[in-house]
């Protein structure tokens, strides 16, 4: 069965930090792009992080740049999503994905291509 379990979310300070992560069973982890997204309320879920299966390669959206940092150990299957300088614009549940192809590189990912598994979310409050 393929999952995606999110955890490490939770109520936060403006400026605060948290540390996301998403263990990954039933999916060829190790070759695959994983991204991070997230949905506010009222909003459209947009994508805030991809890292190709090597960890060499990464993207961003431009609002997360210099304060989120996406990183994965394949030993453990997990990917985490190191979020610092929290706002309460990045208030909003946080999703991670898995693509549906090896090929796809973060790029795609971050475009919303290919993504087949998706975690059950983790919810992330900041606080002004």
């Amino acid at each position: 069965q393929q999952q995606l379990v999110e955890s490490g979310g939770g109520l936060v300070q403006a400026g605060g930090s948290l540390r996301l992560s998403c263990g990954a069973s039933g999916i060829s982890f190790s070759i695959l792009t994983m991204g991070w997204f997230r949905q506010a309320p009222g909003k459209e879920r947009e994508s805030v992080a991809a890292i190709d299966w090597s960890g060499d390669s990464t993207s961003y959206i431009d609002s997360v740049k210099g304060r989120f940092t996406i990183s994965r150990d394949n030993a453990k299957n997990t990917v985490y999503l190191q979020m610092n300088s929290l706002n309460s614009e990045d208030t909003a549940v946080y999703y991670c994905a898995a693509p549906s192809t090896p090929v796809a590189g973060p790029g795609d990912v971050m475009r919303g291509s290919y993504l087949d598994v998706w975690g059950q979310g983790t919810q992330v409050t900041v606080s002004s």
